[in-house]
């Protein structure tokens, strides 16, 4: 992925992308207010530079039972908040990023398809410049939710 920010249009492309990967241009497009070209070059643009690797569904647990699911919490060095968001954002496995208070500064919530995929996840948030030390459970249960 090209280290170029994303602006706060393609930011919200990204959003809308994450709640529904298979909505379609014209759906994007009157969600957004932006044109269908506009937003099927967005879509490319954001392909080309690896922002989006691809796109998927996510369905219940109970049929994914394989499904590796964890939440971690992560330790930011210094005033990184925001460029460690992006960075994770970009992570498909990671489905949703908290901001806390006391030790830890970020909480991401991961759903992998396999413990390799799990490992990967691991590896790269660890390397993500500015996060200084994460911690992460696995979630082995759901009892209620």
């Amino acid at each position: 992925m090209s280290g170029e920010p994303l602006d706060a249009t393609d930011r919200r492309l990204v959003a809308v992308l994450r709640e529904d990967g298979r909505a379609s241009i014209s759906a994007l497009a009157a969600n957004l207010g932006l044109a269908r070209g506009t937003v099927r070059a967005r879509i490319e643009s954001l392909r080309a530079r690896g922002v989006i690797r691809r796109f998927t569904i996510d369905i219940g647990g109970a049929l994914e039972p394989e499904t590796v699911r964890a939440v971690m919490t992560i330790e930011l060095k210094g005033s990184m908040t925001r460029q460690v968001i992006r960075a994770l954002e970009m992570t498909p496995e990671i489905t949703a990023i908290h901001t806390t208070n006391g030790a830890w500064d970020l909480v991401a919530e991961i759903n992998a398809s396999s413990l390799p995929a799990f490992d990967r996840v691991l590896r790269e948030v660890r390397a993500i410049q500015g996060v200084s030390n994460s911690q992460t459970s696995l979630l082995l249960d759901t009892l209620r939710g």
